[in-house]
Parts: structure tokens; C-alpha cells; sequence
């Protein structure tokens, strides 16, 4: 063993009787994404996973950069790895980390010592090591209140590990261990956004997208194909059903109440997507709403909305403001495909002065104006499906 990537674990580390199931999940997700990147052995002891390459061939960048996008690891890093003797430590420090110690002024060493067994304590390991760091490197000042570089030396049952500071892993708990549900991905800011988060928290993740051609184009498709491509990277594969509603739309325009019709396509939708959502085992559904941000998402209309379904609508963005959804859309890399400027459903036929708090009896009169349920069965029964996964090629 030459080098691992160490990723260290967050809350599964608090899940008592439950954490090995959590890290067998997490584990297999870490193996699927790096089956591309070549041979690995992926292995978690001590509130910590290993990724090891088997081989020369290996992809070690191509691996750290796919592990910082596991959810279930609040920290990741690179080591080194040694022996259990204090010179081959010493040696292993110099080595592994010198292109960071010649470029710095000032470090310090920090020891974690996990293994009691070891002759030597963490501060007299960290004294040794720093003894000989100053030697190999006599340009070096030791500072530990700020130093330029932190030498890590973490003592551990087979190996001693040598590291610079770990990076911020993308935290939360591992996809698949929280159940099922079913997005609503427009091509917007938000949801996508509301997708991530709920990955993080362990969802698996379907995604429903309404389409209606020819008032939406091909190239709006393609973008939420795109944006789910980068939640992807987070999340794992995702299975994307397309249903067209332009006849109900349609409908919708020409014969309902028009400050009402934005509630009621929602109604349509949130019927379509549990259909589909049950059809697929999922047991919730997920929506980018944040309240107030737009006439449909006052606590009225929502209300409204979520009284045709029988299952849970989780909303995880409902009390963020723009700036912070667009703050994590950044983070996530989605930001720069949102705001390209192609229609979806919802912004078609968008009425001038929508009504912002309807009551359901209201919207219940409006809806009756349609034969609503038939046109839905209709769009039900021609959907199309692809999956999508960062790391591999669009299935349809």
C-alpha cells in the first residue's frame, strides 16, 4: 500500500447498531462511480473509508475527484501510507508531502494515534516527526497557531497514514439508505437544487419532467437531461420519465378560470407524479417550491395542490430565499445551465394576474370546467423514460 484516499465519515458515525449497514451503502456507491477509473479496494474501519487503488493503472485523480461527491463523508484526503516505525514515518512525511513543505514557510505536525498499541505517544510522534521535517527542510519554521501546512500522522491498526489537511467532503448521508421519491425537475434554478438536497439527506432519486411540444422545444429537454447529468455526480443514477401535457394544458387554458390556471396544472402534475411515483416504488414526492417566491407557492396554493395527493411532498428549499438556492446551484455546477433561456411547461401560458391565495373550493369549481383525468390517462400512457448517470453513457 502506497497511497489511499481516506474518506471520513459524518453522522453514520453516530448510527450505533445501524453504521455498518449505512457504510455497506455508502461503500457500494464510492465502488459503482469509480468502476471507470479502474481497480480499487474500498474498505471502512475506524469511522473511516479506504480507497485503495490495486494497481498502476489505477486513476488516483480521477477517484478524489468522484469521492468529494459522495454524500456520507463530512472530510476526504489523500495519504501516504507507512509502517508502524517511527523512521519510516519520518520518512514518509518528508517524502509524501514534499512538493507542500518546499513551497511553505511555516507548519506543524498534528498525531491522531487510534492504535494504543504503538510505543510512542501522539505528541512525542508529532515532536519526532517535526524534529526530523525541520532537518529535511531547514527553510521551515514551525507554527502552530497558523502554519502554511499541517503534517497529519494518523497511527492506525495496519498503517500509519501521512496527510495534509483534509478537504470538505459533501457531507449529508449515503443515497439509498433514505428510501425513494420522485422529483419534479423543471429546467429552473430550483429544482434541481431541491434534487440535491434531498439526495444528501440518502433518497434515491426519480425525476418527472412535463413537457409540452410544440410550446417547449427539444432543447429544453435536453437541458434537464444535462442538469440531472450534474445532480448525477451527487446522486447516483437517476431515472428521468418525460410526460407531455400540451392537450391538458391546453384545455386548461381555453376553459378554466385563468388566475386559477396555474394552481390547477400544479393539481394535474402532482396527480401525474405520484401515479408514476407509486409505479416505481418511490413513497414521496420532491418540489423546488420556496414560499412566496411565486404566486403558485403561497401556502394557499400549495394547500391547494397537495389535497389531490395521498403521499408526503417534500419541499426542501421552502424557507430558502433566491440568493441561497443560487448559492448552492453554483456549488453544484447546475447554475450556468438553469439560466439558459429555453421554455418549460410552467412558464407557458402563465396568467397575467394570477390568484395568489384560492381557496380549494374555488379551485375545485375552476378544475370542473375540464375532463381533466382523461387527458392525463392519455399523457400517462405515452411517457418516456431514459436513465442518466454522470459516469455513463444516457440509457434509453
Amino acid at each position: 500500500m502506497r497511497e489511499v484516499i481516506l474518506l471520513k465519515l459524518g453522522e453514520i458515525a453516530l448510527k450505533g447498531l445501524n453504521r455498518r449497514s449505512f457504510e455497506e451503502i455508502m461503500m457500494k456507491n464510492i465502488r459503482r462511480r469509480l468502476s471507470s477509473a479502474g481497480e480499487f479496494s474500498v474498505t471502512a474501519k475506524q469511522s473511516t473509508i479506504y480507497v485503495e487503488p490495486l494497481d498502476d493503472s489505477a486513476d488516483m485523480d480521477l477517484a478524489e475527484e468522484r469521492c468529494a461527491k459522495v454524500f456520507g463523508a463530512v472530510g476526504y484526503t489523500r495519504a501516504g501510507a507507512a509502517e508502524k516505525e517511527l523512521v519510516k514515518i519520518q520518512e514518509k512525511a518528508a517524502e509524501y508531502l514534499r512538493d507542500e513543505l518546499e513551497l511553505a514557510e511555516t507548519f506543524k505536525v498534528e498525531c491522531k494515534r487510534s492504535d494504543k498499541k504503538f510505543p510512542l505517544k501522539s505528541p512525542e510522534i508529532a515532536t519526532e516527526a517535526g524534529a526530523y521535517l525541520l532537518e529535511k527542510y531547514p527553510h521551515l519554521r514551525v507554527d502552530v497557531h497558523n502554519p502554511d501546512v499541517t503534517v497529519w500522522v494518523e497511527v492506525r491498526e495496519e498503517f500509519a497514514f501521512i496527510h495534509s489537511d483534509a478537504k470538505p467532503g459533501a457531507g449529508g448521508l449515503p443515497v439509498g439508505c433514505g428510501g425513494k421519491a420522485a422529483v419534479l425537475i423543471s429546467g429552473g434554478l430550483d429544482s434541481p437544487v431541491a434534487a440535491w438536497s434531498m439526495a444528501k439527506r440518502g433518497v434515491e432519486l426519480t425525476a418527472i419532467h412535463f413537457s409540452s411540444p410544440p410550446y417547449t422545444s427539444e432543447l429544453a429537454h435536453d437541458k434537464v437531461v444535462r442538469l440531472l447529468r450534474r445532480v448525477s455526480e451527487y446522486a447516483g443514477r437517476i431515472k428521468l420519465i418525460t410526460v407531455e401535457l400540451t392537450h391538458l394544458q391546453q384545455e386548461i387554458r381555453d376553459h378554466c378560470p385563468e388566475e386559477l390556471g396555474t394552481v390547477i396544472l400544479r393539481r394535474y402534475m402532482l396527480r401525474a407524479a405520484q401515479a408514476l411515483a407509486e409505479d416505481e416504488g418511490c413513497l414521496a414526492l420532491i418540489t423546488g417550491e420556496s414560499l412566496g417566491q411565486v404566486a403558485s407557492q403561497t401556502i394557499q396554493a400549495i394547500a391547494c395542490t397537495d389535497a389531490v395527493v395521498g403521499m408526503p411532498v417534500f419541499r426542501p428549499l421552502i424557507g430558502s430565499d433566491k440568493a441561497e438556492i443560487v448559492k448552492i446551484a453554483r456549488k453544484i455546477d447546475t447554475y450556468d445551465i438553469s439560466i439558459e433561456p429555453y421554455e418549460d411547461c410552467c412558464t407557458i401560458f402563465t396568467p397575467k394576474h394570477p390568484r395568489t391565495k384560492p381557496s380549494l373550493e374555488m379551485v375545485e369549481r375552476g378544475e370542473g370546467a375540464i375532463e381533466g383525468g382523461a387527458l392525463l390517462k392519455e399523457a400517462l400512457e405515452n411517457v418516456e423514460t431514459i436513465h442518466i448517470n454522470a459516469y455513463e453513457d444516457t440509457e434509453r
